[in-house]
């Protein structure tokens, strides 16, 4: 039969977990094209697919592939609610329109430090998968020191109530005391694991970050409780390390420009982002002064031709300011022979 698994289409949709949307399945909330779904069905693009219910619509034209990173600290659950009301890391998480956030994984409630969150369930379902093997990386704080044979012990591996267990590596970051911090690196996310192994070889676990999950690291300036969202390319890139196709955007021509422009374009003036100096223009020679020093005294040089000055019409400002009104004539000084405005030959009030 051809097509596509039924919990893999969904969880490539972001509806969430493949293992979520297996329970659903089990649990016959899921319709195709009105009959109840099984594990194993298969359908196709053409199938109308219902959820407890509602219709959901193919997400492959309109689908976008979203990933973050959040620093998670510590007294932050990782799911969706809590029937005793503690907060949960969904909730300091951006909103989303396509589909819903999903967490790459879990982190305990008193661990902090880098948690994966996307809407591809496709993507967070690779990145899980024992079969990946990706690298995990803590920065933990430890009660102690480890002895060499603690550290041969937790390299070799220890016996869990749930298995053998192992680090890839374990490196001394430095401390001493109550504060000494080691690195460990492991390619499988079991429940509170590395405090587990910690706990068998004798010294308790006092402090557990996570610095790295595969290729992501935890930036240093991103706090506690902030998240960054990677770029589209990002995102593609590190869907194709795990073997995922990534559907490359077309670049369809904007309305306001449908064809490329051919040829120089037509010269506009830029956009001006800080304030030009503002340029003198130059005077022509005729109008040019020319000075020299004599005695200490700038007077002018008598061999530069003098500038040619038309005399003001009526109606015209002078130099001074003052409109002329007798045809441009020059209008003789203020001077104690000549009377005041206002009284005509009148001599001025002598004061008392």
């Amino acid at each position: 039969m051809q097509g596509e698994r039924l919990q893999k289409v969904l969880a490539g949709w972001g509806l969430g977990s493949r293992r979520a949307i297996e329970q659903w399945i089990e649990a016959g909330e899921v319709k195709v094209n009105g009959e109840v779904a099984a594990l194993g069905t298969r359908v196709t693009p053409t199938d109308r697919i219902e959820v407890r219910g509602q219709p959901v619509r193919s997400r492959v034209e309109g689908f976008t592939r979203r990933v973050l990173i959040y620093h998670k600290p510590e007294g932050e659950l990782t799911t969706r609610s809590d029937p005793e009301g503690r907060p949960t890391v969904f909730e300091s998480l951006p909103p989303i329109r396509d589909g819903r956030w999903i967490t790459v994984g879990r982190l305990d409630f008193n661990t902090s430090g880098l948690l994966i969150v996307t809407n591809d369930g496709e993507l967070a379902n690779r990145m899980m998968h024992p079969s990946q093997e990706l690298l995990r990386v803590y920065a933990a704080r430890i009660f102690g020191d480890l002895t060499p044979v603690m550290r041969k012990q937790l390299t070799d591996g220890v016996e869990l109530e749930d298995g053998l267990a192992k680090f890839d590596a374990v490196d001394d970051a430095g401390g001493t005391g109550m504060n000494h911090w080691y690195h460990v690196a492991l390619r499988e996310g079991r429940n509170r694991e590395v405090r587990r192994m910690f706990e068998a070889v004798g010294v308790p676990v006092s402090r557990l970050i996570r610095i790295q999950y595969g290729s992501l690291v935890l930036p240093p300036r991103l706090r506690p409780g902030a998240w960054k969202m990677l770029s589209q390319e990002e995102g593609d890139a590190l869907a194709a390390s795990l073997g995922m196709e990534t559907k490359k955007a077309e670049t369809k021509p904007s309305a306001a420009s449908p064809m490329p422009r051919r040829g120089p374009r037509p010269s506009t003036p830029e956009r001006v982002t800080h304030m030009a100096p503002r340029r003198r223009e130059s005077r022509p020679a005729t109008e040019r002064k020319t000075y020299v020093v004599r005695g200490g005294k700038a007077e002018r040089d008598a061999s530069s031709p003098a500038p040619e000055r038309k005399p003001a019409e009526r109606g015209e400002r002078g130099e001074r300011g003052e409109r002329s009104h007798n045809g441009g004539a020059e209008r003789p000084p203020r001077g104690p022979g000549r009377p005041a405005a206002g009284g005509a030959g009148r001599p001025p009030r002598k004061r008392s």
